[in-house]
């Protein structure tokens, strides 16, 4: 078992610290806001820190889950940084949705201070963290990755290490143009066969089990039926990403023409008051 930090206790962050405790490892959690921490403490063992270098000092392995690259940046450097209080050879793993520009730059860092750094974005949503059942894609020195695969075991459902430090980002960024373009055809074939009159969840049933069968389509079409959005990955979530993966675009020179449209599509639905619902919620847009 292993002495673990966990900085950002969030709707995926809290959860997945939580397995970390009940594996049985030694785990300091630290938040922005305490009232998030002092609830973790009180439901799993474990302690707070009211700051990242507090939490981290004397940690083997650090994971953050945080919001942006500003955040993550904040919460790596200066005096009460995660950084400070890390020893040399400790192991930081960044579960954070970020740029693999700001990926790369922390690693460097932190390899000048002798320690590790492993990108590790998710994806699976609240429920894959609830469950323990979360994918992880990996970047970073194959040595770290073996480091840290063991302890990532305790929430993930597959982990890999897809190359050298920023690859995670950039997997997860895939991952977000799908699940764009999937969001967007599974609105309009719902929308679609509402105004055809149909009985969409029996249509589902079928076509699930078909070439157009989705993750999305099994887990969300009943409550898009139902004009349920209070849950899950909200729509201001979704925008971030969306814009990474496209300023990455411009810099590697890829086209995201789908992609950007949607973007503009989830604008409308932020624009409607639904920034904070679940990124189902695109189909309002087609009501």
């Amino acid at each position: 078992m292993a002495k673990v930090s966990f900085l950002g206790l969030g709707v995926m962050g809290f959860p997945m610290a939580g397995h970390l405790a009940a594996k049985g490892h030694e785990v300091t959690v630290y938040n922005r806001s305490p009232a998030r921490a002092e609830a973790w403490v009180a439901r799993h063992p474990g302690r707070l820190a009211t700051t990242p270098r507090a939490a981290t000092e004397g940690a083997e392995f650090v994971m953050a889950c945080v919001g942006n690259d500003d955040d993550l940046a904040q919460v790596c450097r200066g005096p009460d940084g995660a950084f400070a209080g890390m020893s040399p050879g400790a192991l930081f793993v960044d579960h954070t949705t970020v740029s693999a520009t700001i990926t790369r730059k922390l690693g460097a860092e932190a390899a000048a201070l002798g320690l590790g750094f492993v990108d590790a974005p998710v994806s699976g949503g609240q429920a894959g963290a609830e469950n323990g059942q979360l994918s992880i894609m990996c970047g970073g020195l194959p040595e770290d990755y073996a480091r840290a695969e063991p302890v990532l075991a305790s929430y993930a459902r597959i982990c890999r290490r897809i190359g050298d430090l920023g690859a995670g980002q950039l997997a997860k960024m895939m991952n977000q143009i799908c699940i764009a373009g999937l969001m967007q055809g599974l609105s309009e074939a719902l929308a679609f066969g509402q105004k055809a009159g149909l009985d969409g969840e029996k249509v589902v049933e079928v076509i699930s089990q078909g070439a157009a069968g989705s993750w999305q389509m099994v887990n969300r079409h009943k409550t898009m039926l139902r004009d349920e959005f209070d849950f899950g990955f909200a729509v201001d979530c979704m925008r971030k990403d969306l814009g990474i993966c496209l300023a990455t675009a411009d810099e590697i020179g890829a086209r995201l023409p789908v992609t950007a449209l949607v973007d503009q599509f989830y604008k409308d639905v932020q624009l409607m008051g639904g920034g904070r619902n679940d990124t189902s919620s695109l189909i309002r847009r087609l009501r």
